[in-house]
């Protein structure tokens, strides 16, 4: 997209209708999904056959649609409610008539794993207890039991066909990487420890079998990702895939002879359905981009014996609906992608590179000195705003267990309206390419994985001439938000300029303060504890290193921020103050009320456009 000189660009970008965890209903018949075409978060019901689109809630539902859906029966749709995006989630039904009614109110952290095909059982995940763990509750009898009680998070659930069995993911290993299957009786009893990959690796239960004889299950015992089917009464396993692609599960279909699962190549994800018989399997026939199995559970994407619901996206096209026909390899759009005023041809199209890179730089190092560590082949989205010289936006994800891919993504967008290009890098420790690449950022953050940011920047200031090597900033959240600080502090001399939003800044803070799951699932698996490793939680800190700050950074966090708590953004703040730095002239910041680890909300989303377009406007000439 051309740099726009319409002055209502961002809110027509933020006010583009966006669909988010679209859920089969357990007939097949219909799709519930959370729509924001009427400029607000609602909850809509889609009819496949004849594509009708119907709003069931007004208002009742969040605001951010960061939470799934799930269907309790065909006139029942179950929805997770928070206070204003602080995650601390409790359980709610909404009817076809539209009545609402509370179904569980937990302390904590409160997440649907499954839902029984009557809708009378829920299998939830909480904090309750401090650890996230598993509770059974009856709709009808109102009541709720604790089902597992682990030092470790529990998760992952699914239930088995009949409602007697639970499957589901924790850790009871030494190795902090390990992740084991279960199986247990509903009531929690006779839980079983099915042993399916060596220690050390992560198995996660994906789906009951239509016989409930069978679990569909994925494990990284080999490196990459790989499927396999567990049969139950011989505790046998067979597994699928010719270790090529990073592949994971996702449900059987009704016929219990195939299994759809997702595969990963590069930037780019597709569908797979397996033959379980003869083993071989054929990815979907769908344009390159991403394209997702929608929804939460196993059965939400199954229509029919042959026919599954896709959720297509393209760097330039905008998330749609696709049903697929399995028989013919064929699909048809059930819903279309809203665009405005816009066209997909308005919008950058992503460059896939490789860059090789040994995690040190040429850029000097002012936080830590890093030694070279192995060269790696890292790869890289590259968007080109067409802008003359161009200005460079440096976005690294968030996550870090994520990647960046050839979808749509609208903060990209809107970067490149401001005339803006734009770098992503699927650091190591990205996803997509095995276990040994994610564990390349064990305990080492701030090293190789953000020398790899800045030799892929340095890499396409090179490249392309028409880059402004004075104009380079780096913006990113969550972990993205992490690396924007260190990026300001390790390579000031890279940047012109610096945003950091809902981004760690203390690690022993961040340890003391986020929810339960995030410090034993996060910060001990990648780091072990402030104890154990006490100089790295300070060394790897940004505001240890806040002196090395040369350019202007702008600090946002979202005051309801449960994952990282906004007193990161507060000590990084407090820590310029008291290190000389002025406010408003060196460095500037801005809390975000009634918003926790980002929106989906329009109107939330333009406030963080319009914060970003006006800080990079002012402070990038």
């Amino acid at each position: 997209m051309a740099q726009s000189t319409d002055a209502d660009v961002l809110e027509e970008l933020a006010s583009l209708p966006t669909m988010a965890h679209p859920t089969v209903s357990p007939d097949g018949d219909e799709v519930a999904l959370y729509y924001d075409v009427t400029g607000r978060n609602e909850l809509h019901v889609l009819d496949v056959e004849s594509g009708d689109l119907e709003q069931w809630s007004d208002g009742e539902v969040p605001r951010n649609a960061r939470w799934f859906v799930t269907w309790g029966d065909g006139d029942r749709v179950f929805f997770h409610l928070d206070d204003d995006g602080n995650e601390q989630n409790d359980i709610y039904a909404l009817t076809r008539d539209g009545e609402v009614e509370s179904v569980l109110e937990m302390d904590g952290q409160v997440t649907i794993q499954d839902v029984s095909d009557n809708g009378e059982t829920l299998v939830v995940g909480s904090t309750r207890d401090g650890q996230m763990n598993l509770y059974r509750h009856g709709r009808s009898s109102g009541e709720t039991t604790k089902i597992t009680d682990y030092e470790r998070a529990a998760g992952g659930a699914t239930l088995s066909p009949d409602g007697e069995r639970v499957a589901f993911s924790t850790n009871e290993s030494d190795d902090h990487n390990n992740k084991d299957v279960y199986v247990m009786d509903v009531d929690g009893s006779n839980p079983r420890n099915l042993e399916l990959g060596e220690d050390g690796a992560e198995s996660m239960p994906n789906d009951w079998s239509p016989d409930g004889e069978r679990l569909l299950v994925s494990d990284n015992s080999a490196d990459l990702g790989r499927i396999g089917v567990y049969d139950l009464e011989s505790d046998s396993v067979e597994w699928y895939g010719e270790d090529e692609y990073e592949e994971h599960g996702t449900t059987f279909l009704p016929d219990g002879e195939r299994v759809l699962a997702m595969r990963s190549r590069d930037a780019v994800a597709v569908p797979i359905v397996y033959d379980l018989e003869t083993g071989e399997s054929r990815e979907f026939d769908v344009p390159e981009g991403v394209a997702s199995l929608g929804g939460y559970g196993p059965g939400s994407v199954v229509i029919d014996d042959d026919r599954v619901l896709v959720q297509h996206t393209t760097p330039t096209r905008r998330p749609e609906l696709l049903v697929y026909d399995l028989s013919e390899d064929s699909y048809e759009t059930l819903l279309e992608a809203e665009y405005g005023p816009f066209d997909p041809e308005d919008f950058a199209d992503a460059e896939y590179l490789r860059v090789d890179s040994d995690g040190i730089p040429e850029t000097p190092q002012r936080a830590v000195e890093h030694e070279p560590y192995d060269e790696l082949e890292i790869g890289a989205l590259f968007y080109d705003s067409g802008e003359r010289p161009s200005p460079l936006i440096v976005n690294p994800h968030g996550g870090p267990r994520a990647r960046d891919t050839k979808s749509f993504d609208l903060y990209t967008q809107v970067l490149v309206s401001q005339g803006f290009s734009v770098l992503q890098i699927n650091y190591r420790g990205s996803t997509g390419r095995g276990r040994k690449f994610v564990r390349e950022l064990y305990d080492d953050w701030a090293g190789a994985e953000q020398g790899d940011v800045a030799t892929a920047a340095e890499h396409v200031l090179e490249t392309y001439d028409f880059l402004d090597s004075d104009r380079v900033v780096v913006f990113g959240g969550s972990y993205g938000g992490y690396s924007a600080y260190w990026q300001m502090v390790q390579y000031p001399d890279l940047y012109a300029a610096g945003v950091a939003w809902i981004g760690l800044t203390d690690l022993e803070d961040m340890f003391e303060n986020t929810m339960p799951h995030f410090r034993t699932e996060l910060m001990e698996t990648y780091l072990g504890t402030p104890e154990e490793n006490p100089d790295l939680y300070r060394e790897r800190s940004p505001v240890t290193h806040v002196e090395n700050v040369e350019d202007p950074i702008f600090l946002v966090h979202g005051v309801n921020d449960r994952r990282v708590p906004v007193s990161q953004a507060r000590i990084f703040r407090d820590a310029l103050l008291e290190s000389g730095y002025e406010e408003g002239e060196d460095f500037e910041y801005e809390e975000l009320g009634e918003e926790g680890h980002a929106s989906s909300d329009q109107a939330q989303k333009l406030r963080m456009f319009e914060l970003l377009a006006d800080f990079l406007e002012r402070r990038v000439e």
